[in-house]
């Protein structure tokens, strides 16, 4: 396999993780601060066996790190590249057909949040390009 066809399947397998309501939501908790699995459960409204089993997927797929403190395990993203993909997809899901009386994904992602998230990827897409990032 060549290394294109080899990024493909990672980035496929990254894209297949984050493919389900609670991981998604799970994963966005993860971009603001670290939880334990018990934190995250409470925040989605699922039982602890299955957030973490959600976990260990969102892990083998390099999305979230993890650290031990006594008896209890702390998640976080793995990187700020997590944030920017779930935002890209939050932009995606929007599209220009949406208007504000339209259900949004302001449920698990806060209004607030969501009014950046096109500022933060405006500027991501400019440096990407090479031209400097507005300021604001």
């Amino acid at each position: 396999m060549d290394a294109q066809a080899h990024r493909v399947e990672q980035a496929v397998a990254v894209l297949k993780a984050v493919a389900d309501p609670t991981r998604f939501q799970v994963l966005w908790a993860l971009t603001r601060r670290e939880h334990s699995v018990g934190q995250l459960a409470d925040m989605v409204g699922a039982h602890v066996a299955a957030v973490s089993q959600h976990l260990a997927r969102l892990r083998s797929a390099g999305l979230v790190a993890s650290r031990r403190e006594g008896t209890r395990i702390y998640y976080r993203a793995a990187g700020d590249q997590v944030r920017t993909l779930l935002e890209g997809a939050v932009l995606a899901a929007q599209g220009p057909a949406v208007t504000p009386e339209e259900p949004s994904a302001s449920e698990s992602l806060p209004a607030a949040d969501i009014a950046t998230v096109r500022g933060r990827v405006g500027a991501a897409a400019r440096l990407r390009r090479g031209r400097p990032a507005a300021s604001g």
